[in-house]
């Protein structure tokens, strides 16, 4: 039985582990694009993209794609991280 705890216990602890770094790398790309992206808006608008400057385009649009995507890759990840720590739900 407790051979059993200990496994249990040692797989809760590098469930959180992988979550804690995945949730630390899905702020730090969310901090680049709503603060980071939007503090440099004046030089990216020297670069256009689809006939738009940059800074525009990432503020009306780049930056909700951005936010989109990430999160269904969390989603995506995090399920996986459940997956291969048994703690997957049905």
């Amino acid at each position: 039985m407790s051979s059993q705890s200990s496994t249990t216990s040692a797989k809760a602890v590098e469930h959180w582990n992988r979550t804690k770094s995945l949730m630390w790398v899905t702020l730090t790309i969310w901090f680049i694009f709503s603060f980071v992206v939007h503090f440099f808006v004046n030089q990216l608008n020297t670069i256009t993209f689809i006939g738009f400057p940059l800074g525009f385009y990432m503020a009306a649009q780049g930056s909700l794609i951005v936010f989109v995507v990430l999160t269904f890759w969390y989603a995506n990840r995090q399920n996986r991280i459940d997956e291969e720590c048994d703690l997957a739900e049905d």
